[in-house]
């Protein structure tokens, strides 16, 4: 990979990952607030000094996941010391009520987890009769739109009663919460832990960019 990957990411796709930033983080970036923040290292620290809470030197994934073995203990009535982070989830959530066990855990949490998705074979058969649809209108502008309708609707619903674990265990929501709920997964919400925030951050970069956490250093160019 080239040292300058993050450089020539999509600013869109930039975009749409700070829009989760300000959703974990709970705040809100002005229209020309990031101007001259120009590297990694420098968007860090000025989300980290942005948050004005009291810093506290605990561990948020810690804490996400005794949050979560609590409700997963109460919802499922399942013994405490029988959860720990390596606890696979297809056993936890059987597929036959897995919504509703979903939507259950969302629930006593507080916040969404998004951690179910259509399966894979539904995505990509639909992406492509898109891709096809789009290119239909320059032969055919009727069979085109009813494909792109055919198809978006498609999407939609797949999105909506996905059914798919998008994650295997309990510690990856846990780490998944920490990142996307950051406040909502503490103990303390009036606090944080300063030290934490980078990493978060690499995580988020990473995933939502494919991008390698050995790339994301403190000096690499946002631009």
């Amino acid at each position: 990979m080239a040292d300058d990957e993050l450089e020539n990411v999509d600013p869109d796709d930039i975009s749409d990952l700070l829009v989760k930033v300000e959703k974990s983080f709970d705040m809100k970036f002005g229209s020309t607030e990031l101007m001259h923040i120009f590297t990694f290292g420098e968007l860090c620290a000025h989300i980290a000094n942005k948050i004005q809470l009291e810093h506290s030197n605990d561990c948020t994934s810690q804490q996400a996941f005794y949050k979560l073995r609590d409700v997963l203990a109460s919802t499922f009535q399942i013994d405490q010391k029988k959860i720990t982070t390596n606890s696979a989830l297809v056993g936890l959530l059987p597929k036959q009520s897995r919504r509703s066990l979903v939507k259950k855990l969302e629930e006593h949490l507080g916040f969404k987890l998004h951690i179910l998705r259509p399966p894979y074979w539904a995505s990509v058969t639909l992406a492509i009769l898109l891709i096809t649809s789009c290119a239909a209108l320059f032969f055919n502008w009727q069979i085109g739109l009813a494909g792109l309708a055919f198809s978006n609707t498609g999407l939609w619903f797949a999105k909506k009663y996905s059914n798919t674990l998008d994650l295997q265990t309990v510690g990856q929501i846990a780490k998944k919460m920490t990142n996307e709920s950051y406040f909502k997964s503490r103990r303390n919400p009036k606090t944080f832990n300063k030290s934490e925030i980078e990493e978060i951050l690499t995580d988020l970069f990473s995933n939502d960019l494919g991008i390698d956490k050995s790339k994301l250093t403190r000096e690499a160019k946002l631009s």
